[in-house]
């Protein structure tokens, strides 16, 4: 299993990739921004989930090109076994992608050990956490890794290992020198740490009961200001005591100093940032929960919007670092991987049949083609399922004159 077998649960307190910090920590708000407290916010949870649950659900193949200029599903090579069904004997490809995904959303990169048999064939894939690795590139311009992972026989519990590139799957976002990706949590660690703050006082408001903060003035000197305190708070602390009415002695006055929540736009502020989130993710704001904005009537486009303009980024970029990473030197020019989008881009019934039809007249969709398409089974040998028609009207333009010239020279007609 290699390092895998070696993970521990408690993390080095490190963030560093290529030599540079992630930046994350104290947001402006006064609130820590990191990983996990920032998948405490749902938003971002959705966000994430959503992401790495469609990259994890689609269908990923591998295929080779044929002799004849086609392609053809590559079933029998390991490879396509590894990635389609099972990349490690504890993990389905679900697990693995879904695993790799969030790592990749949430630090800017992706990680697995590569494991190879004695053959130098690819054999297993394990992720690596990404807080634990370095990159860098030596005089020699060549890439390495640097893993640090929990070893109890090292001194201080903690070891660094080196790795090759032969030996790490790197999977790369968005970043600044085309090494290593940036964190999109810490990019917008501000953004988060308001979401944070607003959410906290939230909390903090409804746990104070119906005045949460304020001054009780005594005429005269009061002995034990703490026990008048807490009595205050056992009595009229937390949403259970909400609207309680409050019996003042010894001429005590109540004073409330809080800001009403309306008057600080707490609401405004917390769907305001809602929507910051979803932006980070480019994500539309019906899709975690927010229709304010939707409608039955854009839903669908929305959605086919979130396929064309935010999935396939990251599927183009999956599709690339594996046959970068994963496909040997004597396998790139035959092979390719691609995910297959077609069951999120179907659209409704109406729709597909119109599509079907316009497919089917023209000449390149059989109604072999189009029974797969909608999952069904192909029509028995005989009858014309793999036939592929075309309208006998339309006629190429170099010979759009051919019949009158050939009954009437100069376009005569017969008469």
């Amino acid at each position: 299993m290699g390092l895998l077998s070696k993970f521990r649960s408690r993390d080095k307190p490190r963030n560093m990739s290529g030599g540079m910090p992630f930046f994350l920590g104290r947001s402006s708000a006064g609130t820590v921004v990191n990983e996990q407290t920032a998948m405490q916010l749902t938003a971002v949870y959705a966000c994430v989930r959503i992401l790495a649950e469609a990259v994890a659900g689609l269908p990923l193949h591998l295929y080779r090109y044929t002799d004849g200029g086609g392609k053809e599903k590559a079933v029998d090579d390991p490879l396509y076994r590894l990635m389609y069904e099972e990349p490690n004997p504890e993990m389905t490809s679900f697990s693995f992608r879904e695993t790799m995904m969030t790592h990749l959303l949430l630090t800017g990169n992706a990680y697995a050990q590569k494991i190879h048999n004695g053959r130098g064939e690819l054999t297993a894939l394990y992720p690596l956490m990404s807080d634990r690795m370095r990159v860098e590139r030596g005089a020699d311009k060549k890439i390495r890794y640097y893993y640090t992972y929990c070893d109890d026989d090292a001194q201080g519990g903690w070891k660094t290992v080196p790795l090759t590139r032969d030996d790490v799957w790197h999977l790369p976002g968005l970043g600044f020198n085309g090494l290593v990706g940036f964190s999109p949590i810490a990019m917008a660690k501000n953004a988060l740490g308001l979401a944070m703050a607003t959410e906290e006082f939230g909390a903090k408001f409804f746990a104070n009961g119906a005045q949460p903060g304020g001054v009780i003035e005594h005429p005269g000197t009061i002995k034990n200001s703490e026990k008048l305190r807490q009595s205050w708070q056992a009595a009229f602390g937390g949403s259970s005591n909400s609207n309680k009415t409050a019996v003042l002695e010894e001429g005590m006055k109540y004073h409330a100093i809080t800001i009403p929540p309306d008057q600080a736009q707490f609401l405004e502020t917390r769907k305001f940032q809602t929507n910051e989130i979803a932006r980070i993710f480019r994500i539309a704001p019906h899709m975690i929960g927010d229709l304010e904005k939707s409608s039955f009537s854009n839903i669908e486009q929305m959605s086919l919007e979130f396929v064309m303009y935010t999935l396939n980024s990251w599927l183009v970029r999956w599709e690339q670092s594996m046959h970068r990473d994963l496909l040997p030197e004597n396998k790139k020019k035959r092979y390719f991987w691609k995910f297959n989008v077609d069951g999120l881009l179907r659209g409704d019934y109406a729709s597909r049949m119109n599509g079907y039809a316009t497919a089917r007249q023209n000449g390149w969709m059989s109604a072999d083609d189009i029974r797969e398409l909608e999952n069904l089974d192909k029509l028995p040998e005989g009858q014309g399922g793999d036939i592929y028609l075309i309208n006998g009207n339309m006629l190429p333009l170099s010979q759009a004159g051919a019949y009158a010239k050939k009954n009437g020279e100069g376009g005569k007609s017969d008469e």
